[in-house]
């Protein structure tokens, strides 16, 4: 009988010790799903691996210490005028690594003659996208053409465009200004947008100046409140740089700048995203 009792206790211990222990397992394993890493050793898949906002796990973020830049829109963006080629997007490349930061111009995506019309088209291209989808700034300049349309014409001698066209390319070209963000900074969620605004080339021939100096201010305060409010998006201003000034820092065409006006655009832009 003893011997009896004597295992049933001992069975009865085991018993209790193997509950107490599938407890405490149980616990164990909860509060590991719960605060993995506190549990235990952290020696789980997770451990060491920290994941900033907007990042993915596996996807190494861009360097920080280089600053991409992507230039887009009309001739302005593409350079023309500069005899070294620069433009104000090389320019303002230069001026970042002076600065102390590595810096480098992915791709300069403007052409000549382009409209806002033509820049909503160009950002439906896969390779415009790709080539965007790379820059941390995207340095854009559009809108001269819609608004001084013929400017060829302008420079031979042709005839000036009247008020009421000017205000018709300004309501016009406005409209698809917010478009064209829109488009930017969805191809690109993270890249600030820097658009180059405009300036009256025409302001010392007579009979453009007022009118083309009027409509180039609404361009330019329509520009503003359309990019405000967006995030993401700086305006550089450039009316005043040209004003009495298109001697020193217009090209030969008498429309583009020279290199003189691109480097102080190129400044400006520093100024800006600083």
């Amino acid at each position: 009988m003893k011997s009896t009792s004597r295992i049933w206790r001992t069975t009865g211990v085991i018993s209790l010790l193997s509950t107490v222990l599938l407890i405490a397992g149980f616990l164990y394993a909860v509060s590991d799903v719960i605060m993995p890493g506190i549990a235990g050793n952290g020696s789980g898949l997770n451990q060491g691996i920290t994941v900033q906002p907007g990042e993915e796990a596996g996807v190494p973020p861009k360097p920080s210490g280089v600053l991409n830049v992507a230039a887009i829109g009309d001739s302005l963006s593409k350079g023309t005028g500069d005899d070294s080629g620069k433009g104000f997007a090389r320019r303002f490349v230069e001026l970042v690594k002076n600065g102390g930061r590595d810096s480098k111009l992915v791709n300069n995506l403007g052409i000549n003659g382009l409209t806002t019309e033509g820049l909503a088209e160009l950002l439906k291209e896969k390779g415009v996208q790709y080539s965007l989808s790379q820059a941390d700034i995207i340095v854009m300049s559009i809108g001269g053409n819609d608004l001084f349309k013929g400017a060829e014409s302008l420079q031979s001698g042709g005839r000036l465009p009247t008020e009421a066209e000017l205000e018709q390319s300004v309501t016009q070209a406005s409209e698809r200004l917010g478009f064209i963000a829109d488009s930017i900074l969805e191809i690109n969620s993270q890249a600030q947008l820097v658009y180059v605004s405009l300036y009256n080339p025409f302001s010392d021939l007579p009979g453009m100046r007022e009118i083309g100096d009027e409509a180039v201010s609404r361009w330019n305060h329509i520009a503003a409140d359309t990019l405000r409010k967006r995030e993401r998006t700086l305006i550089v201003p450039t009316f005043d740089l040209f004003t009495y000034n298109s001697q020193k820092y217009l090209a030969s065409d008498h429309f583009h700048p020279n290199g003189a006006g691109y480097q102080i655009i190129a400044e400006r832009i520093l100024q800006g995203v600083n």
